[in-house]
């Protein structure tokens, strides 16, 4: 599990749970249950902290906080 702060809420919009990383700009997942919203929100994040170090661009250090809205 990351320790990257996750904000989870209910879109209604997208019919569908969001969950937002703000540490890593643009990096956000969706699902239809919390818990695949989250399981995939850790799945972006990786990819995005592999993306990020093949750029070598920064990668923030986590809060290390979960939260869930």
């Amino acid at each position: 599990m990351t320790r990257y702060e996750i904000i989870l809420y209910w879109s209604a919009e997208d019919e569908a749970f969001i969950a937002e990383v703000p540490e890593l700009a643009g990096c956000a997942a969706d699902g239809a249950t919390r818990q695949e919203a989250l399981a995939n929100a850790e799945v972006v994040i990786e990819e995005w902290l592999e993306t990020a170090r093949e750029l070598g661009r920064p990668v923030p250090e986590p809060k290390g906080r979960l939260l869930f809205a």
